[in-house]
């Protein structure tokens, strides 16, 4: 192998030190000290893979190795540092440390690229913090839209506010956004977070496209009364109303057996929330995702319509926000093929080609260039949970896949 595996495991267990929860969990939202502590941390192996780095004003880690012609649009690789609130070690994690070893890998076999190589710790991928996540590989690119930075999150803090305590400044968003055509493509390496190579035996995956996210934040509200004397026939109850939709959400998503669309209500707030009052108002998020567009909007249709329905049967009003609303994007057909072939060079037979349900970067930087993503084994496809664990034999095949593909694509003249 060409990438040093023990210094790859020796970085993921010092990564996994910053914001951890329990024997194997972690916790390390964004824009907060212990993402700051892990940017740290990231930063200085980036320099001594030979990158110059800084943190830009959406909040971005990045690191550059300049190439022979700095003029030649970039090759960019990365992933997120920052974490679940009920996380594991790998999520995000091994995108970015995977790409900083291989370029440490370019740099100890004294290869000068002819293009630039950029490794961004993007900032608030995961979306839990503020409920809209993507944010800094969105930002790079001037696809922020209105109101984001007034996003708050449970503590009452806005995103504006997190990022200038971060030290980023706002007001200065055009000086950290790319040009068009100045990133030649983007490299994303992320553990599976599903079963399939794990039930499959395989160490590697090749990623085909990734499902288009929906969230929603649905808020019903009925009327509040004692517990003990409002008859069922005249209640109001917004928190039964909410459970007959989460009901059908799910429903609705089970209606073809086997097909990849998932439905997922996350968060429930009730209020007031007392034992002997009935719900007034209760507040809940909707993820509703599928790598087939048509048949979302299908049951998107189908989900409305329920709302609807439902709403009216108990006498509740209703308020429907959406917060993310993506199109299933694929992988460009010429990375595939040298991923594929990477694989088959480290004698890797029938690496499977899957899609991905969780969205990532990736998703975000396909809007602005040619795209490839490598899975790695992901064990029982646990993911956003403590329990969440990739073989670091395996997260050292994913690297050396990736340095080869880094190579190939260099080598790449324009994208085909």
């Amino acid at each position: 192998m060409k990438i040093n595996a023990n210094r790859l495991r020796q970085h993921f267990e010092a990564m996994s030190e910053i914001g951890k929860i329990g024997e194997t969990g972690t916790c390390r939202p964004t824009m907060t000290p212990l993402e700051k502590q892990g940017f740290e941390l990231a930063a200085s192996w980036m320099k001594e893979a030979g990158m110059k780095t800084h943190i830009d004003n959406f909040g971005n880690l990045i690191g550059r190795l300049e190439g022979k012609n700095t003029t030649l649009p970039v090759l960019m690789m990365g992933s997120h540092l920052d974490s679940q609130p009920y996380g594991g070690r790998f999520d995000g994690v091994a995108g970015v440390l995977c790409a900083i070893e291989a370029v440490k890998a370019l740099t100890e076999n004294n290869i000068i690229p002819e293009r630039s190589i950029e490794v961004i710790s993007f900032a608030d991928e995961e979306g839990w913090r503020f409920n809209k996540g993507l944010f800094g590989s969105r930002g790079i690119l001037g696809k922020l839209e209105k109101g984001e930075l007034q996003r708050t999150d449970k503590d009452g803090i806005t995103r504006e506010k997190a990022l200038r305590d971060f030290g980023c400044d706002p007001d200065k968003f055009s000086e950290s956004e790319y040009k068009p055509g100045s990133i030649f493509c983007f490299l994303e390496l992320h553990i599976e977070q599903g079963p399939i190579l794990d039930n499959s035996h395989k160490p590697i995956g090749v990623v085909s496209g990734i499902s288009g996210p929906l969230w929603l934040t649905v808020k019903l509200k009925g009327m509040a009364g004692h517990a003990g004397s409002v008859p069922m026939a005249m209640r109001k109850d917004a928190l039964v109303g909410a459970a007959e939709i989460i009901i059908a959400l799910n429903e609705i998503a089970n209606q073809i057996p086997g097909a990849p669309t998932v439905g997922t209500v996350g968060t429930l707030n009730v209020f007031p929330a007392s034992r002997n009052i009935i719900p007034e108002e209760v507040t809940f998020t909707v993820d509703l995702r599928d790598i087939d567009l048509e048949r979302r909007h299908k049951y998107e249709t189908q989900l409305m319509d329920k709302i609807r329905s439902i709403t009216q049967k108990h006498q509740l009003t209703y308020e429907i926000t959406e917060d993310t609303n993506l199109e299933p994007r694929y992988c460009a057909d010429w990375i595939k093929a040298i991923i594929h072939n990477e694989c088959k060079n480290l004698g890797l037979i029938d690496t499977p080609e899957l899609m991905s349900g969780p969205f990532h970067d990736a998703m975000a930087l396909s809007y602005a260039c040619d795209y490839g993503m490598i899975f790695v084994r992901c064990k029982d496809g646990i993911s956003h949970n403590p329990l969440e664990y990739a073989s670091y034999d395996d997260l050292a095949l994913g690297a050396e896949v990736l340095y080869g593909t880094v190579l190939q694509v260099l080598k790449k003249e324009k994208a085909v």
